[in-house]
């Protein structure tokens, strides 16, 4: 589905000193990396962190979604973690922001570039005509641990303030976790930069058996999310791998997108019509 692009915003004004920025960001220019032949489009050296903006269709407000690619905070898997996933949200009713992040390996920066993100989209709320209280974030595989650790910042700020917009509330109201990597510690604990309270938002986890990357992990969350008494819904296909996107297999993995948005619909807006 073709979607309406309105603009790249970057999320840090030019005449304040990024959090974590390097000399290097001088230098670098983001990039294409080199095709595979697989059709996904691999962006690395992002040193101007942004969101692109696809609104959806009608007179809104409209709820909304901040889309973390994933891409082993190497590179951002741009198209089937990214603009084919804004094409689904618009679809179905809801505005969408893709967030370009610090990489290669950048996640302090990348962490900063997600909170300031979150708190820019609720600044501008009325600019963008969306509902300031129905923000949250969808992230894959690496993209996915970026958007649990916005979730469970607690009480350690990713960046010092920098402007105004830093009084705002960077926790998204809900979200989404397709194969979010990183989040494992050992005895089915989750890493110990998510601080996972009672004021975690709920969660759509979806995840797969074969997946050794990440399955681990996203039980760990769900449990951790449960100890918390915050709602969370988890789905394990036995098979699928990683990596899928919103690419299509002919597999279970195409399920999640359907299971997703029921999610949404009975869980955060208790509506079918929003």
């Amino acid at each position: 589905m073709k979607v309406r692009k309105k603009q790249n915003i970057k999320i840090w004004r030019e005449e304040i000193e990024i959090p974590f920025q390097i000399p290097e960001d001088a230098e670098n220019r983001e990039h294409l990396v080199d095709e595979t032949g697989d059709g996904i489009e691999r962006v690395t050296d992002v040193s101007i962190p942004t969101i692109s903006f696809y609104p959806a269709s009608g007179k809104g407000p409209h709820p909304a979604v901040l889309i973390c690619p994933g891409g082993g905070y190497h590179i951002l898997a741009w198209n089937h973690e990214g603009t084919d996933v804004a094409g689904w949200l618009n679809s179905n009713g809801i505005s969408a922001f893709i967030l370009k992040y610090r990489c290669p390996e950048r996640r302090d920066a990348a962490k900063a570039d997600a909170a300031r993100a979150m708190r820019v989209i609720r600044s501008r709320a009325g600019e963008f005509n969306v509902v300031p209280s129905q923000i949250g974030v969808l992230g894959f595989s690496a993209g996915g641990h970026l958007a649990a650790a916005v979730c469970n910042l607690g009480d350690i700020k990713p960046y010092e303030k920098v402007d105004e917009v830093d009084d705002i509330e960077p926790r998204p109201d809900f979200a989404f976790l397709i194969y979010p990597g990183y989040l494992y510690n050992d005895g089915w604990t989750t890493a110990p930069d998510l601080a996972i309270s009672e004021k975690s938002p709920p969660v759509f986890l979806f995840l797969t058996q074969d997946d050794e990357i990440c399955v681990d992990g996203g039980i760990a969350y769900f449990l951790a999310m449960k100890k918390m008494g915050v709602p969370a819904e988890m789905h394990i296909y036995s098979s699928g791998g990683h990596g899928y996107g919103m690419l299509r297999k002919g597999v279970s993995t195409d399920l999640w997108p359907s299971l997703a948005i029921r999610w949404f619909a009975t869980d955060v807006m208790k509506s079918e019509r929003w």
